[in-house]
């Protein structure tokens, strides 16, 4: 995504971080989610995946997203939002009481690309997918940072969530794949 050309325009992340905002204050409250408003940001018709992660204190309280960049990116966030805000299943529904304590954070996904030396990998830059034998996880960039994790890590990482064995992104047969975000933060 780039900057609009006009000073008095918005950056696209900003809208988009208002709509999963509006999203997830929807969700909660059992109403059904806003509608993206192409008019007032076009970029929000590009087709990218985006990830929505909702946090507590430094905890983590729901994160989804979409991978296959199958929609525009407007319809990603609020399908994220929503999935965060009460599909996770690690968590159980976020409640209207907790609306206040939380904060939200928008990761708009670059296209993928294949990595085809893992030495090539670049911990906190490069979000990692990884598919093997009919499984496929994904690992956002900021998660080495935060969990200070080094190129080993996480990839040993995305392949845990995967449901792979420790270390299959050696193996034979192993796809990965890496991409940049742009993302932007805030209160819900």
């Amino acid at each position: 995504m780039h900057r609009l050309d006009s000073d008095s325009a918005r950056h696209p992340l900003d809208h988009l971080l208002d709509l999963a905002r509006a999203t997830v204050v929807a969700a909660v409250g059992g109403h059904p989610a806003p509608l993206p408003e192409l008019g007032a940001c076009p970029e929000m018709a590009v087709r990218s995946d985006a990830f929505v992660t909702l946090t507590t204190g430094h905890a983590l309280r729901g994160c989804m997203g979409t991978l296959g960049a199958e929609m525009p990116v407007g319809e990603a966030v609020v399908r994220a939002a929503g999935m965060a805000a009460t599909r996770d299943p690690r968590f159980r529904p976020v409640g209207v009481d907790e609306l206040a304590g939380l904060r939200i954070e928008v990761s708009v996904l670059g296209p993928p690309r294949p990595l085809p030396d893992s030495a090539a990998f670049v911990p906190g830059r490069d979000g990692i997918v990884v598919e093997a034998r009919g499984r496929r996880a994904l690992l956002l960039p900021q998660v080495a940072t935060e969990m200070g994790w080094g190129a080993t890590e996480m990839l040993n990482a995305v392949c845990d969530k995967a449901g792979l064995r420790t270390g299959a992104w050696r193996e034979r047969g192993t796809r990965l794949l890496v991409f940049e975000v742009e993302r932007a933060s805030g209160p819900v």
